[in-house]
């Protein structure tokens, strides 16, 4: 700390296979555990995301249980506020538009096959038959899907996940936040002390990454969805506060969340209005919210913070789902960003030892 430089050091093949058997080993545990993790991986993002509101407390005086108390019964008070009152609306909106889509499906089928068949008939024979009931196993499909969907809104697809989110995360949040500092020391205890400086400097870039991104994002999913939701329901697009809900939420993934709401919302669009000027309004207020968030919402509330390519990002969300389902969604960018942080210093100690510059080091 005396203006000194720390001495870089040599790769140690020893140190690297141990930390890599303790990434495999988090992996592993992620893999065997990931369908009753998600209450707690939940629970630790609002944990990350309302800890700084829980200090701001505890600085004016607030004893940091109390803290903990108020901010954690407060989220969950306005959580459960808005879900009582949107819920209705939104389940009956997902059974609408289940009911709709099979009517687009069989609508479009039906559009489609006078050319297949003329398309086949070029090349040689086709089989009506196997095209009838690919139409209508898609229409099954999308059925089944709406009812589904429609039942994890009004009981639940899974009895415990859905009791384990209201009554576990809660609680695992309030022990989160009141420790969070125990926590905290706790994990500087256990670094080696020899590496100590150089791992809390690491934890300390990938922790103002996470805040700076996971706090932001959230706030512009929430912007977003606010906007494609009025926006869509004064376009009276059918169903415009679910589609703008969608949109919005799925925002974290790059690009993902606004392509997918906005081919929906065209979709419905096309089916439900009689003229282009309509279909034109619903566009209007995809590429208004993109302006918006293009241009101001996300550069100022998050920036380029997480340092990762959005080809990146979207590769690890994807990879992450099909690995360890929704929870590997959900924790696939703080994992990326993290790995982000520690292949830039890998790269930086290569650049500088003599595997790269040479035995001599020159």
């Amino acid at each position: 700390m005396n203006g000194q430089q720390p001495q870089i050091q040599p790769f140690s093949w020893n140190r690297i296979a141990a930390w890599v058997a303790i990434f495999a080993a988090f992996l592993l545990f992620v893999y065997l555990l990931s369908g009753v993790l998600l209450p707690f991986v939940v629970a630790a993002a609002i944990a990350y995301l309302i800890d700084p509101l829980v200090d701001r407390l505890e600085k004016i005086g607030v004893p940091r249980v109390g803290g903990a108390a108020i901010v954690t019964i407060t989220f969950f008070a306005v959580a459960a506020i808005v879900l009582i009152l949107l819920a209705p609306v939104l389940q009956h909106q997902i059974v609408g538009l289940g009911e709709r889509l099979t009517v687009v499906v069989r609508q479009l089928v039906e559009i489609a096959r006078p050319h297949v068949e003329e398309l086949f008939a070029q090349v040689g024979p086709v089989d009506v038959q196997q095209f009838s009931g690919a139409g209508d196993a898609v229409r099954t499909a999308i059925g089944w899907i709406a009812r589904a969907v429609g039942g994890v809104v009004s009981g639940g697809l899974a009895v415990v996940n859905v009791l384990a989110l209201i009554f576990i995360t809660p609680v695992v949040v309030f022990y989160l936040v009141r420790d969070w500092k125990h926590v905290e020391t706790a994990i500087d205890e256990w670094l080696p002390r020899q590496h100590a400086v150089t791992i809390r400097g690491l934890l300390g870039e990938i922790d103002a990454r996470l805040a700076g991104f996971l706090r932001g994002q959230a706030l512009v999913c929430l912007f977003l969805a606010t906007f494609y939701a009025i926006g869509l329901t004064i376009a009276d697009l059918n169903y415009g506060l679910l589609v703008g809900i969608m949109t919005g939420l799925l925002s974290f993934i790059p690009y993902v969340g606004a392509f997918v709401g906005m081919v929906t919302a065209i979709v419905i669009a096309v089916f439900q209005f009689p003229t282009w000027l309509e279909v034109g309004g619903v566009l209007a207020v995809f590429v208004l919210g993109q302006f918006l968030e293009g241009n101001f919402v996300t550069p100022k509330l998050v920036g380029d913070r997480v340092g990762l390519h959005p080809v990146w990002m979207l590769l690890a969300v994807f990879a992450g789902g099909a690995l360890f389902g929704f929870v590997g969604v959900l924790i696939a960018i703080p994992v990326a960003a993290a790995l982000g942080v520690l292949f830039r210093f890998a790269m930086g100690r290569y650049r500088a030892s003599s595997l790269y510059l040479g035995n001599d080091g020159t």
